[in-house]
């Protein structure tokens, strides 16, 4: 008994028990939202948010945060984009872009680490550097018309569903073992409730810091190689407001702003809640404006569940 009153207090459990509700109103509503079609293409468009989530749930349970994930995105878009328009070998193209994604990571990871700016600061102003530089690239123009027998990772599916949601499925279980057994996936847990006792009982916090924030940049990396992929065009614009959809999905997920608390399966339901919301209110033709009062809304009382907890209010 006590194990399911433990289960039905998690944050995932509530969050579980919202996306069966609205997946039951949406259902009622249209009755597209259960099609083959719609599903696949909802789960598509979940998948790179689901991946950069395994990072960004690392990142806040340190205590920190990246809000320039959708640029490091739009850059690695710009990369494979151009790769795959020559038809480069595809773990050439995997590589260069989980490489740029690493780069822009890591650069954070070091300024956070060793410069000790803050992490709003850091990934502010690396957000405003990586998309000036993504312009700069691209020089106004669009990157389309990529042949989509090189789009497999985007367009392939397995058993109906994308290969990209079976990738970001199996990350999923992987990193969620690693915070919960490995010995580093422990420290970024320590890092987040008590840094001063995690660096007494021997962590290393630059080294947990850059990890994190290095994963993060490399899994945003990837996640542009699946949008690419998936719509074959790259445009100025790629990422603007993907680290939005990530972020709520960590902190709806009960990923705790204050750090120290956290599961990648909660981002993942927050991740699948956002989609849901997003994609329901397309078949039902709500502006988006609503979509967006109801995801901050959200948001906000998240947070303030969390604020609440962390005074030891319960």
């Amino acid at each position: 008994m006590n194990t399911w009153v433990r289960i039905v207090r998690r944050r995932e459990f509530t969050v579980f028990i919202l996306i069966v509700i609205l997946s039951i109103i949406f259902a009622v509503s249209t009755d597209r939202f259960l099609s083959i079609s719609n599903i696949s293409n909802l789960l598509s468009q979940l998948a790179g948010v689901a991946i950069a989530a395994i990072g960004m749930t690392m990142v806040i349970i340190t205590g920190g945060i990246d809000v320039s994930v959708g640029s490091t995105l739009g850059l690695a878009c710009v990369v494979s984009g151009s790769l795959l328009m020559i038809q480069a070998p595809f773990l050439l193209v995997l590589l260069a872009t989980l490489g740029t994604g690493l780069a822009v990571g890591l650069l954070n990871g070091v300024i956070v680490a060793y410069g000790r700016v803050p992490p709003i600061i850091t990934t502010l102003g690396m957000m405003n550097m990586v998309r000036a530089l993504v312009f700069q690239a691209l020089g106004g123009r669009w990157i389309s018309g990529i042949p989509p027998e090189v789009r497999t990772i985007g367009l392939g599916k397995w058993l109906q569903i994308p290969l990209a949601m079976w990738v970001a499925g199996a990350l999923i279980v992987v990193f969620s073992y690693f915070l919960s057994y490995r010995p580093l996936g422990r420290s970024v847990y320590a890092v987040g409730n008590n840094p001063e006792a995690a660096r007494v009982s021997g962590v290393n916090l630059k080294t947990t810091l850059l990890f994190v924030y290095g994963l993060t940049g490399a899994l945003a990396g990837f996640a542009g190689l699946i949008n690419v992929g998936r719509t074959g065009i790259v445009q100025t614009n790629n990422g603007m407001g993907f680290e939005l959809d990530v972020i709520a999905a960590v902190v709806l997920g009960g990923t705790s702003i204050l750090g120290g608390r956290g599961t990648i399966v909660g981002s993942l339901l927050g991740a699948l809640l956002v989609a849901i919301i997003k994609n329901g209110m397309i078949l039902l033709n709500i502006p988006a404006l609503t979509e967006g009062v109801i995801i901050g809304a959200l948001i906000i009382i998240s947070v303030l569940i969390d604020l609440v907890r962390g005074r030891g209010v319960r």
